[in-house]
């Protein structure tokens, strides 16, 4: 017989240059790599053993698998204050990922750090800055064409420092993490919010805005606020046309868009078994939506056959090994609990306008009828970074197929966005993207597409209402097309496909007919489809770029006359004395995403320039004076005009100024740019009832105050035209309230107290006047 170490170096020759550990194969006990692309980098299940035990043995209770994996991270264990949602925990993350809009600001930010190399495996992925206009091959080429600046900095960049690169047209940012580097256990970080899609493959996998991706690059600790726990526990079985999709609609209008704020959402139960790998990564990915920090499910045979068929078998048989740390203790307690049967689970459609307005398929067009919601489907879309996966595809092909045997296409516009170059290879060569064409779809770039905005529609003009059905995951005004009358609901590909093929609100595939060609009615049959293809999967063209061992001639060029690019200056720092007469600039009316905040769409296009890019902010805030967007009073001129232009004004002028906001101020997205462009034209502090978590941390990060009412019925004591002075910021403390006064021009004051949650290492990023300044007075 061959020696040991010869069998491994032919069996490696013989699978190729992604099958660099074989051995680990062979010996279940050797290390195990977190990804065939970084061959010396391992997972270290032993130390998150140990850092368990630790722990279960100072709280001396049972632990959730939430607590399993974000504990088995702590920096110190032994010493770490543990609290569910009121200390800080300091974590050592196994990886970093970054999508290209968010990661020019990062890399940007890490330059100016100073650093050599990244400390943790670190990934890029061009996902976001390709337009869907006609179809996946012209449009890549034209992205290509017209970000070339955009991904040679980023290419570049990655070389220089170590991260590695995924090219246009490689696919959505997690798909291919779930494909390549998600797995159980890990603890992931992610510059895009909806980094939770990981938690599908058992992992903790969280959304950051840039400045935390730096920490995290730069070997720092990262702080997190130690989570609640909200326990969904699962039984029955899904069956019919109810899908994974269904379930996270459904915990959607439970919970509401801010009711998983702090918390992580755990899944469990014998019906999680129901539920294909991809499927949990659905949910997970959407509960983004609830504001959760993350979401996951527990280690079982589902992960462990998709990471045999995803090439990870290394991974699938050590997970086996220490599946006991994979899964919630027997008897833990979870802070809020939540139960779904899953036999009695209809299919869901949630919206217009926001992701937490459920309807059952069955009942939602009578209410459309009801409230005035146009019944006729203009598009369906499916795809996207929560439903792009083989047996997506696949459910929505056997929908598909039907109508084509009964000489039926689509009666609305249908488009098909692979989540991967891996799923579109396999599904171009199993016959399902040639079904969905013949039913009428086009088949898009692997990339977000319109989800982000990244459509140029032009079956409508701006203004005129309409009605969309997508199987994404946000459908906040104007997201998907940039028109305020487009209503967007979300629902699962299936049902998409069926509602796009009826062409109406009004058709439930469960109980209605469809007339086909001939004539003669019939009804569509609850799809069935492969979880996973039946022979491996084709990994399509090669588009991952490694960065070099040896980096030293690695130049990285940002031209001073550059519109796409712009090297980023210190924010100042704080004075050290109160903020006395803040203008406030705008007073927000109900819902303010991050997409209110800093627009997607075209503005993607100056995500790395810092000046260019803060030319929308608040564009989409409602102004509580006169229920517009984009039109606040100028405090000195008292004439109205757009809001950027107006925060120019004032920064020209040395006026700081102040914005006030609704609830779950900051919803929705990760961009950082939303915390960047106010700090960066003189902002000083956000004043609102309560935020979505990312965005507080961001504005934090950059040497924002972001602050909520001890009162939230003082919002209304609040006027566009008043001026506020925050005053305690001598003596900054956690937990210690800082006083508002509120001076109205008829010359009378008012004081309210307005509550924060900064720990130490916060307030002393307030003080050196952001994270990063603060990183490098510390190096």
């Amino acid at each position: 017989m061959a020696p040991y170490s010869l069998l491994v170096t032919r069996l490696q020759k013989a699978l190729g240059v992604r099958q660099y550990h074989v051995a680990s194969v062979l010996c279940q006990r050797a290390k195990v790599a977190m990804s065939h692309f970084e061959p010396n980098e391992y997972i270290r299940y032993d130390l998150l053993e140990k850092n368990i035990n630790i722990v279960r043995k100072r709280l001396n209770r049972p632990l959730t698998l939430s607590e399993k994996i974000v504990y088995g991270h702590l920096d110190d264990p032994a010493n770490q204050e543990i609290e569910r949602g009121k200390t800080y925990l300091r974590l050592r993350p196994d990886r970093v990922a970054m999508q290209d809009a968010t990661a020019q600001m990062a890399m940007l930010q890490f330059i100016s750090s100073g650093l050599p190399k990244v400390a943790v495996p670190s990934t890029i992925h061009c996902d976001h800055l390709i337009e869907a206009q006609v179809g996946g091959e012209k449009d890549l080429r034209r992205a290509k064409d017209i970000n070339q600046e955009v991904y040679n900095f980023l290419a570049t960049a990655g070389a220089k420092y170590g991260v590695g690169f995924w090219r246009p047209g490689s696919g959505i940012i997690h798909q291919i993490i779930l494909e390549n580097y998600a797995y159980p256990g890990v603890l992931l970080i992610g510059t895009d919010s909806h980094t939770p899609n990981g938690g599908g493959l058992g992992g903790i996998c969280i959304g950051v805005g840039g400045a935390d991706a730096v920490d995290v690059m730069a070997g720092i600790p990262w702080e997190l606020k130690c989570p609640k726990v909200i326990g969904v526990k699962l039984t029955g079985k899904l069956s019919g046309w109810t899908s994974p999709k269904d379930v996270i609609l459904k915990v959607a209008g439970i919970l509401t868009v801010k009711g998983g704020t702090g918390a992580i959402v755990e899944y469990h139960g014998p019906g999680v078994d129901s539920i294909s790998c991809t499927g949990m990564a659905t949910i997970c990915n959407m509960g983004a939506e609830i504001g959760a920090t993350t979401s996951v499910f527990p280690y079982n045979h589902r992960m462990n056959k998709y990471l045999n068929k995803t090439g990870r078998a290394d991974i699938a048989s050590i997970a086996e090994e220490f599946k006991d740390h994979l899964v919630p203790d027997p008897g833990c307690h979870y802070d809020q609990l939540i139960e779904i049967n899953l036999n009695e689970l209809k299919p869901h459609i949630n919206g217009p306008f926001t992701p937490d307005l459920a309807h059952p398929v069955a009942e939602v067009g009578n209410v459309a009828e009801k409230e005035g919601w146009p019944l006729d489907i203009r598009v369906g879309l499916i795809g996207s970074c929560t439903n792009s996966s083989y047996e997506d595809m696949g459910r929505s092909a056997a929908v598909a197929k039907q109508a084509l045997a009964h000489g039926l296409k689509c009666k609305s516009q249908f488009t098909i966005t692979p989540g991967s170059e891996q799923i579109r290879a396999t599904i171009e060569r199993d016959g399902y993207a040639q079904i969905l064409r013949d039913v009428g779809g086009i088949v898009l770039a692997n990339a977000c597409g319109p989800c982000i905005g990244q459509w140029d529609r032009k079956d409508i003009k701006k203004g005129e209402k309409n009605t969309i059905v997508t199987s994404y995951n946000r459908n906040f005004t104007g997201r998907n097309d940039a028109n305020p009358e487009t209503h967007a609901f979300v629902t699962s590909p299936e049902i998409v496909t069926a509602l796009a093929i009826a062409g109406t609100l009004k058709f439930n595939p469960e109980t209605d007919f469809l007339t086909g060609k001939d004539g003669k009615k019939f009804r569509l049959e609850a799809p069935d489809a492969d979880e996973l293809p039946q022979a491996e999967f084709d990994p399509g063209q090669d588009t991952y770029q490694h960065p070099p061992k040896d980096s030293s001639g690695q130049r990285v060029d940002v031209s001073p006359s550059s519109q796409r690019l712009q090297l980023l200056e210190p924010f100042d720092k704080w004075d050290g004395q109160d903020l006395e007469d803040l203008q406030i600039l705008i007073k927000v009316k109900g819902k303010c995403t991050t997409d209110h905040i800093s627009a997607a769409g075209p503005w993607l296009k100056f995500r790395g320039h810092l000046d260019n890019i803060s030319n929308n902010l608040l564009i989409g805030a409602i102004n509580v004076e006169n229920g517009k967007a984009n039109s606040v009073r100028n405090a000195v001129t008292q004439e109205f005009g757009p809001v950027p232009d107006t925060a120019r004004f004032y920064k020209k002028h040395g006026i700081r100024w102040v914005v006030i906001g609704d609830e779950n101020y900051g919803e929705g997205s990760s961009r950082e740019h939303a915390a960047l462009e106010p700090r960066h034209l003189g902002g000083r502090a956000i004043i609102t009832k309560s935020f979505a978590r990312i965005h507080e941390t961001n504005l934090k990060k950059q040497g924002l105050l972001p602050l909520t009412f001890a009162d939230p019925a003082d919002y209304n004591k609040i006027h566009p035209v008043d001026k506020l002075t925050i005053q305690g910021l001598k003596d900054f403390a956690p937990g210690k309230p800082l006083k508002c006064i509120i001076k109205h021009p008829n010359g009378t004051q008012e004081t309210i107290l307005l509550n924060h949650t900064f720990n130490e290492t916060q307030i002393e990023w307030f003080r050196a006047g952001s994270a990063l300044n603060r990183m490098k007075e510390l190096q």
